[in-house]
């Protein structure tokens, strides 16, 4: 009984350790696939990055308007003169301990300051909303190439269900060939039919492979084929009317947003120049000890702890025009932005109009070519009755074979590029 139940727990154990050496396959959907390569693209990352950055400048402008803490601690030695006093009058005492805190303040009196913030917050919803448009971008080629790997998959489907097919259609030729009912060239038609079918199931296995391989790189770390997706390619969503897809345009369409922000920081660089002409109060005030000796009292029982305050008052009065040249290299930046903004809002519009368009025909295309798939299943079907019964000939059969597998894979195209089409559409509008 213990051996028996020994070699029962080697088993398990060999089970278990086969079943983690050989786990199943990750099966993806188009949504894992994105977040898969959110993680992967070095371009989308990028853009993610920059829109931190971003951010972390807008925190720093915001804090350079801000009162500052520090604290100091520092100690000074003169030589001395023979007595306390010492030789060099800058300083205080032959030894002089400074520990004090300091809490220091810069204004700028004219709309400098205030514009660099604003400048900063700007220049962080433009990456905000380049990172949008990174983002998008890197759904269209997800999209693409998540669906093509489908659509390759469905064609070897197609290619191999035709090779068997032109192996039937053969077999059916050799058969009534040597009953005497059809001639020999029937069955070298057939032949010819099956080669050629063979060959198109061997290329349609290397496209399926090469498009796994591509997915792949796009959405794993490493290299990884053990995966396999949702075929979902015929459940794309349905295109909203054109008054819909302009209000989302308007209201969700990254590229015109970064490019009115772009506006508005330019606009910010110029007051922030424009501040340079403004006088800067500076503010210090101290608290600590500045003394002979680093203690609280000195010996004779005087209290060291003590506090002073200055405020500099700093009037431009002559800089060989920097400022001003500063002030004009901005205004031809803000004037650029105006005209960048100008030319995103005619190509948005253009765009809007190109995609629809395309994403409205290829829907309407994809319900002809599927009722064009279907009715050449049912012609392949009808003319090999018809064969069989002598009313068809073989060019007819291979004629029907051929439309049937040439109909399958522009259905499946059509599919691809419908979903493309959305995908692209969707850049310009936001989901839908």
């Amino acid at each position: 009984m213990r051996k028996l139940a020994f070699t029962s727990l080697i088993w398990v154990v060999l089970a278990i350790a086969t079943g983690a050496q050989n786990p199943p396959p990750t099966t993806l959907t188009l949504q894992d696939a994105l977040q898969r390569a959110k993680a992967n693209s070095v371009q989308f990352l990028a853009a993610m990055t920059d829109a931190k950055v971003a951010h972390e400048d807008a925190v720093q402008a915001r804090a350079a308007i801000l009162p500052s803490v520090s604290y100091n601690n520092s100690y000074l030695y003169t030589q001395g003169a023979g007595t306390t006093i010492p030789r060099y009058i800058a300083n205080n005492a032959v030894h002089e301990y400074i520990s004090q805190g300091n809490a220091h303040e810069a204004i700028n009196l004219g709309p400098g300051a205030v514009a660099d913030i604003r400048k900063a917050r700007a220049a962080e919803a433009v990456a905000r909303a380049k990172a949008e448009i990174a983002t998008r971008g890197l759904v269209v080629t997800v999209v693409q190439t998540f669906y093509g790997y489908i659509a390759a998959q469905q064609k070897l489907t197609n290619a191999q269900a035709a090779a068997n097919e032109a192996q039937n259609f053969l077999n059916l030729s050799q058969k009534l060939e040597n009953g005497g009912e059809v001639a020999h060239s029937d069955t070298i038609k057939a032949q010819l039919q099956y080669n050629d079918r063979s060959r198109d199931a061997l290329d349609a296995q290397l496209v399926s492979d090469k498009a796994k391989l591509d997915l792949a790189v796009l959405i794993f770390p490493n290299f990884n084929q053990d995966f396999t997706v949702v075929d979902d390619l015929n459940a794309a969503p349905a295109l909203p009317a054109q008054a819909e897809t302009e209000d989302l345009a308007k209201k969700n369409n990254p590229d015109l947003r970064a490019a009115l922000e772009s506006v508005k920081a330019a606009s910010a660089d110029v007051n922030s120049a424009r501040g340079g002409h403004f006088p800067t109060l500076s503010i210090d005030y101290f608290y600590g000890i500045d003394a002979p000796q680093f203690a609280v009292h000195s010996p004779d029982g005087f209290r060291n702890l003590g506090y002073s305050a200055a405020a500099t008052l700093n009037i431009p009065i002559w800089n060989w025009g920097a400022i001003q040249s500063r002030v004009k290299q901005a205004e031809y930046r803000q004037q650029q932005a105006k005209v960048e903004l100008s030319a995103a809002q005619r190509q948005l519009v253009a765009n809007l109009r190109t995609f629809y368009a395309e994403a409205q025909i290829s829907q309407k295309e994809l319900e002809t070519l599927k009722a064009s798939a279907d009715l050449a299943a049912e012609s392949l079907r009808l003319t090999t009755l018809r064969y069989q019964a002598g009313e068809a000939t073989a060019l007819e059969v291979v004629d029907a074979q051929n439309t049937l597998v040439t109909s399958r894979s522009a259905y499946a195209d059509g599919a691809v590029r419908y979903r493309t089409a959305i995908a692209n559409l969707q850049t310009l509008t936001g989901n839908f």
